[in-house]
């Protein structure tokens, strides 16, 4: 680690309790900026900051890093709170109140000042905690700074899950040095269903994309999970697989695989929907051609990856469609309905899945990227033909039916795909396939009708189990989902699905 940009550690510890304590040499703004992103990079909603030192030691030039970075705003105006005691800011990535407990005679003021509900809505950055006395949650992160030489020292005490993400973001940092991305300024870019997390990583008007993805990934109540790739050596397997095609998959500029990091090009934000959140014909239609390229040719099960060991790709399959499907029955049929699925009624919905499924043994096979829709298509201008679709989240390529992934963008859970698009898009796919002359036309309308419907009845399981982990936005895409599976439920395919939707649920 370069200590002139981003802080020497000079003393790490670790209790028996699972506690951290790591001093950090803080040469200038920089080094101390930089500590103040890795910190806030941490940061989740409950977690608390002190901050302490003598005046001159450097507080405000932390705790304005701190409240940038998380507002992801680098001009942002960042008052003292000293006059108003409690500083609110709501508009980044989480919620953030700044404390600053001079002025505060008795800790039972922290009531007044809303500090409890500050916690329960987001983080807490709080200056003079020695005010608050037994208040503050013994999980937090105690930070101190001191001069120290020509700069000053920094030194973090923290306890509980904060510990083991600033620990993590630590290690972040450190990567980020080696790999040649000293003094780069970090911001939160997305999370998703599992423990992956992404970040922006900005470096002189030049960016790049973080993957963080620890290693020994925790079961997780999603039972997909048994389906899915557990490490990063999947996704650079795959990677490689769709660049050797030609096809627009990010770089990878540095990678550390066994502590899960990876260091990616950034594909910008320009996605493949217009700006007002509706899809863009033109780039779904690249979108589709891409699919016909990718089904044009048989692909291999298993990729190599860099040591000379090969990355085998899991089936999509029966015992698969089976854990998803259930996903409806477990979580959205008792929101929608009320009460849990009596057992006559699931066992004859798993057998119905169980034929329809079956039905699926005898389409076409091929590579499945699984999650194919707007969330991970970019529009790369720039590029030409097949490489202006950027592709990403890909590491669960599977081998299955090659219908998934047109139903994946066909039917897009997140956005509305009007039944008129969808018709062209799909005869659009079915055109370039049988420019082969090998295409089974009436096979793929039959896969593509059960492949929708099994999609759709997933991810209304998938998204009603997320609003009770908190995550209410989701129902937002229910309407959707029920309209697309009414569209999937006409098809002669279907019948006896429809007939059990109409027996045992209500309607909408």
């Amino acid at each position: 680690m370069n200590p002139a940009i981003s802080g020497a550690e000079v003393g790490v510890g670790t209790s028996g309790d699972g506690a951290l304590a790591v001093s950090v040499d803080l040469p200038d703004e920089t080094a101390t900026a930089a500590l103040a992103e890795d910190v806030a990079a941490s940061l989740g909603r409950g977690d608390l900051v002190t901050l302490s030192g003598p005046l001159g030691a450097g507080k405000t030039t932390f705790a304005r890093a701190l409240i940038r970075a998380i507002a992801d705003d680098p001009s942002l105006e960042v008052p003292s709170p000293t006059f108003t005691l409690v500083q609110s800011y709501t508009g980044g990535r989480l919620k953030l109140a700044h404390f600053d407990l001079y002025r505060v005679g008795e800790a039972a003021e922290l009531d007044e000042l809303g500090f409890d509900e500050a916690l329960g809505d987001g983080a807490v950055l709080m200056e003079w905690p020695e005010r608050a006395r037994d208040r503050l949650p013994p999980a937090r992160l105690d930070l101190s700074l001191a001069p120290a030489g020509g700069g000053r020292r920094a030194t973090l005490t923290a306890a509980g899950a904060l510990a083991e993400r600033l620990a993590r973001n630590r290690a972040i940092r450190g990567f980020l040095d080696r790999s040649g991305w000293q003094g780069t300024a970090r911001r939160h870019l997305v999370g998703d269903g599992s423990n992956r997390r992404y970040e922006r990583i900005h470096r002189d008007g030049t960016t790049a994309v973080l993957m963080d993805w620890p290693p020994g990934e925790p079961p997780m109540r999603d039972p997909r999970a048994a389906h899915r790739a557990r490490d990063v050596r999947a996704f650079v397997a795959v990677d490689a697989g769709l660049r050797a095609l030609g096809l627009s998959a990010p770089a990878i500029y540095a990678g550390d695989p066994p502590a899960g990091l990876l260091l990616l090009e950034d594909f910008g934000r320009a996605g493949v929907l217009r700006p007002d959140g509706s899809p863009d014909p033109e780039r779904y239609a690249a979108a589709v051609d891409v699919l016909v390229y990718l089904h044009s040719a048989r692909r291999p099960s298993e990729l190599p990856l860099p040591d000379g060991s090969m990355h085998a790709l899991p089936p999509y399959g029966p015992e698969a469609f089976a854990v998803e499907v259930e996903l409806f029955a477990d979580w959205y049929v008792p929101s929608a309905s009320g009460k849990a699925l009596a057992a006559e009624a699931r066992a004859e919905f798993v057998e119905l899945w169980r034929e329809l499924t079956g039905e699926l043994a005898r389409v076409e096979e091929n590579w499945v990227l699984l999650d194919y829709h707007s969330p991970n298509l970019l529009w790369l201008a720039d590029r030409a033909g097949l490489r202006r679709v950027g592709i990403l989240d890909f590491q669960d390529l599977l081998v299955g039916p090659s219908a998934y992934d047109v139903a994946s963008l066909c039917q897009d859970a997140r956005v509305t795909i009007p039944a008129d698009l969808e018709q062209a898009l799909c005869t659009r796919y079915i055109a370039g396939r049988s420019a082969e002359g090998r295409f089974d036309r009436e096979s793929f309308e039959i896969a593509y009708a059960i492949l929708t419907a099994q999609r759709t009845t997933k991810i209304m399981g998938v998204f009603t189990r997320l609003a009770t982990e908190g995550k209410a936005f989701y129902l937002q895409h229910i309407p959707r989902l029920r309209e697309y599976l009414q569209r999937s439920l006409a098809h002669p395919a279907l019948n006896r699905y429809a007939l059990w939707h109409e027996k045992h649920l209500p309607p909408p």
